[in-house]
């Protein structure tokens, strides 16, 4: 959440002339509805079983980069499923950078936005603490604060290479 992937991942599609899925804009124009009332009506597990339907709908589309919510990973082995049918990219940031990104938004963003700033922060620390362990198995690791697109290009070819 916050660590950029949908701006980078434009970004990386246009530099790459490959098609760019931003997952939970789509979950929302297959439900027609938004997120937040995604998880308002239907509940996270609801939620959690689209996202992972949505993502998996993607299998065998080629030239495509992804923007996954930053709970995608974590839920019904996908990273396991993305790292077997494509190179994933985890952009590392400090829980920080995450807060001062974040913060001005949280009212649109289900998981944060009842919260005060002392819980956005505590919360920011605990998922990333949680989370990590799943984040670090993707194929590439990136710092996010200072990431450049061509960078990030470089590597990603790098791979494609192997």
């Amino acid at each position: 959440m916050g660590s950029g992937k949908s701006t980078v991942g434009k970004k990386l599609a246009a530099r790459l002339q490959y098609d760019f899925v931003d997952l939970d804009k789509t979950i929302e124009l297959i439900a027609g509805k938004s997120i937040t009332a995604i998880f308002d009506e239907e509940g996270e597990s609801y939620f959690r079983s689209k996202e992972t339907e949505v993502l998996r709908s993607l299998d065998g589309r080629k030239n495509l980069v992804v923007s996954t919510g930053g709970g995608t990973p974590c839920h019904s082995e996908n990273m396991q499923w993305m790292n077997e049918n494509g190179i994933t990219v985890y952009l590392e940031m400090h829980p920080g950078s995450i807060y001062h990104r974040i913060g001005k938004h949280k009212k649109e963003r289900p998981l944060i936005r009842h919260l005060g700033d002392v819980e956005l922060m505590e919360f920011i620390i605990n998922e990333l603490d949680k989370r990590k362990i799943v984040y670090r198995k993707a194929n590439l690791v990136m710092k996010g604060e200072s990431l450049k697109t061509e960078e990030l290009e470089q590597q990603l070819l790098l791979l494609m290479k192997k």
